[in-house]
């Protein structure tokens, strides 16, 4: 028997769903996973909206997963244990390799419901370089930016088709393990989200689940490392036991930079990191990602140009979803090939 709820009560059972799955035990992992399923198609009746309770199943799942596996110690799918990933292979340095393409973005369309947010996106972001995006509000950056690391798949109604290749495999294929990709991807948000925790706490936590440190040496050592990576350590180094929500917003940013370093990632994406920040702070960040250019292949979103001249190698110019054009920094601001680039450029619109 269906019993039918209102629009209330379908965001209430989601709310539950989403908090109580968080605190599930991951050896019952099969057990509450059936009966998850089993309560979704008791409580939504025929002519309520079934799509937005499987999405919110597919999260549960995504999370029970990555619990499961990280207390189990079971190896991924690729046949890699996460204690593996110092193993993986890091972008090449010498300039004979650095043009190498790290990711590779073939005929790409995205769709939020029936709205096409990107078209035919096709683009080859070299490998220990600094790559921008630019252009106007909702022309499609971000959204092509969090689709580097499958980020939308939780977005109801969110359909990718295309290719988006990273160090040359496909990142939608059918046995991609979405764990084990965004591991090796690193992002940082617009907002500074340090967890309520301590400094140390804030970078140690991804070393935590995916048990990347053998022990609390090693942990303080990657710790250490990470946050002198992201230029932060002889600011908090007499305070690491102390809440993360006490630094200033610079702070806080360049802490969730070396939270994402901690893990040693391949790729860093970054959504408008400076746009919340003063001018000093804003400094600070851009020297950073020029400090780690070549290390790492870091993507920038970005709605300040002169940032994009000063810290990218190359910069992709968007508009209303299209990839309009795409070429080393130093010609797109200098001898742009299409008209449109040079009028956004140049302040003529946008």
């Amino acid at each position: 028997m269906r019993v039918g709820l209102d629009d209330k009560g379908i965001s209430r059972l989601r709310w539950m769903l989403r908090n109580t799955i968080l605190l599930l035990i991951p050896t019952e992992f099969f057990t509450y996973w059936r009966m998850a399923v089993k309560s979704c198609n008791a409580i939504c009746s025929i002519d309520q909206t079934v799509s937005d309770c499987r999405s919110d199943l597919q999260f549960c799942g995504f999370v029970l997963r990555c619990l499961w596996m990280r207390s189990e110690g079971k190896p991924k799918e690729t046949g890699r244990s996460a204690a593996a990933l110092d193993d993986l292979p890091r972008p090449d340095l010498p300039a004979a390799n650095r043009s190498a393409a790290e990711i590779e973005i073939i005929n790409f369309n995205f769709f939020y419901g029936r709205t096409q947010a990107l078209f035919d996106i096709n683009l080859t972001i070299p490998a220990g370089r600094v790559t921008s995006f630019i252009g106007p509000s909702g022309c499609g950056k971000s959204t092509l930016l969090r689709s580097l690391n499958r980020m939308n798949d939780i977005v109801p109604g969110a359909k990718p088709s295309g290719t988006i290749k990273i160090s040359g495999e496909d990142i939608h294929a059918k046995f991609t393990d979405v764990v084990l990709l965004r591991s090796r991807i690193g992002m940082v948000f617009q907002k500074s989200n340090p967890f309520p925790k301590s400094i140390f706490e804030n970078v140690a936590y991804g070393l935590r689940i995916n048990n990347l440190a053998r022990n609390k040496t090693e942990l303080a050592h990657r710790v250490e490392q990470a946050l002198k990576q992201a230029a932060l350590w002889d600011e908090v180094k007499d305070r690491l036991h102390q809440g993360a929500s006490g630094l200033s917003g610079g702070q806080q940013q360049r802490l969730c930079i070396a939270r994402a370093l901690a893990v040693n990632p391949h790729i860093i994406l970054m959504d408008e990191p400076a746009s919340a920040l003063d001018p000093i702070a804003t400094q600070k960040i851009e020297e950073l990602v020029l400090d780690l250019r070549g290390e790492y292949t870091i993507v920038i979103v970005t709605h300040n140009m002169q940032q994009a001249a000063r810290i990218s190698d190359y910069t992709a110019f968007f508009w209303l979803g299209k990839l309009i054009e795409f070429s080393e920094t130093d010609r797109i601001f200098t001898s742009p090939e299409n008209s449109m680039t040079e009028d956004y450029i140049t302040g003529r619109f946008g």
